[in-house]
């Protein structure tokens, strides 16, 4: 059923997966409130946060230029990044622009709502933590692994993860969107490393508990190396609950659609497996199940369909 009703949608997430949904919603009748991690360790963020000690900007940047408005122009500019035999090598320009903007304003999260302004964003994105935070994880083998980007190559499965400090607080803005939200979505991404710190940021759960809105997380469509190795949708799920609340996101949105044999055995050389979803054990544990063909592939990539996306979010807007 397609509405024009206005909603107020606060998404949360990390990595590529979140800003990919965000360039199909942005064009739907959405109040965007975006939280984004700011966990990760490697590359160009990693630098920045050694050198500047700042949250790492890299996620918020790719969130940043999924919601403004020139997008295209945009991408490229702040996606690119400095091939120099110097101390610039390797730094994508948005880093750098945000970690610029947090030395003249002073504080990270004034930075990103400043240069949101400056790229004409269509929402607000907020970082989920206002100052640097490590992850860490301990494998079911009793290791312990620190730092986001080391943790896929544990070698072992994942048994939790956890915040340093631990005592961080939530932006005010961030628990307020929450509150007033009528949806709220979890994901798609990188389980450990990019949906579950969010929730680790204290406050941030409670919020979500409290909140009203219909709580929808987003299921994977493939498995990532290291991290969800085998896992189901149930399994997805059943992680997120145990460092968080049970039914926190009680909606569930999975994808029906196979994945063609050519796409598959790339992906499989890669150590990927389409994630697999249940329905009938997943309403029995008490789940809403949204189901569609989801699947998307460009040049080769997994992604979920926007349009097919929006459809289901049409779904939900009509039932609240």
């Amino acid at each position: 059923m397609k509405t024009n009703k206005f909603v107020r949608l606060v998404a949360i997430g990390g990595g590529s997966g979140l800003s990919h949904i965000l360039r199909g919603l942005k064009h739907g009748p959405y109040g965007i409130t975006a939280i984004v991690t700011v966990a990760d360790d490697g590359g160009s963020t990693g630098r920045l946060r050694q050198e500047m000690n700042i949250p790492a900007p890299g996620d918020v940047r790719n969130v940043l230029t999924a919601l403004s408005k020139e997008e295209s122009l945009l991408n490229e500019l702040m996606r690119y990044r400095f091939k120099t035999n110097g101390a610039l090598s390797g730094h994508a320009l948005g880093n750098l622009l945000l970690a610029a903007m947090t030395d003249i304003m002073g504080d990270f999260g004034q930075a990103v709502k400043a240069l949101s302004r400056v790229l004409a964003v269509q929402g607000e994105v907020l970082p989920a933590a206002n100052i640097p935070v490590s992850l860490r994880a301990t494998l079911v083998d009793g290791r312990e692994i620190i730092g986001e980007s080391n943790i896929p190559n544990g070698g072992a499965r994942i048994r939790r993860v956890w915040l340093d400090p631990t005592h961080v607080s939530p932006l005010p803005a961030a628990l307020s969107a929450i509150k007033q939200a009528d949806v709220i979505l979890l994901g798609p991404g990188s389980l450990y490393t990019s949906l579950i710190p969010n929730l680790l940021v204290p406050g941030i759960v409670p919020a979500i508990a409290e909140s009203s809105a219909r709580k929808i997380y987003i299921a994977n469509l493939m498995t990532q190396p290291g991290e969800t190795d085998g896992y189901d949708v149930l399994d997805h799920i059943e992680a997120i609950e145990s460092h968080s609340a049970r039914h926190l996101f009680k909606t569930v949105m999975v994808n029906t659609s196979p994945l063609p044999e050519d796409v598959r055995e790339t992906y499989e050389q890669g150590g990927q497996a389409p994630v697999t979803a249940d329905v009938a054990a997943l309403k029995q544990a008490g789940y809403d199940v949204l189901s569609a063909p989801l699947l998307a592939i460009h040049d080769g990539v997994v992604r979920h369909d926007h349009a097919a996306l929006n459809d289901l979010m049409q779904e939900v807007i009509g039932s609240i």
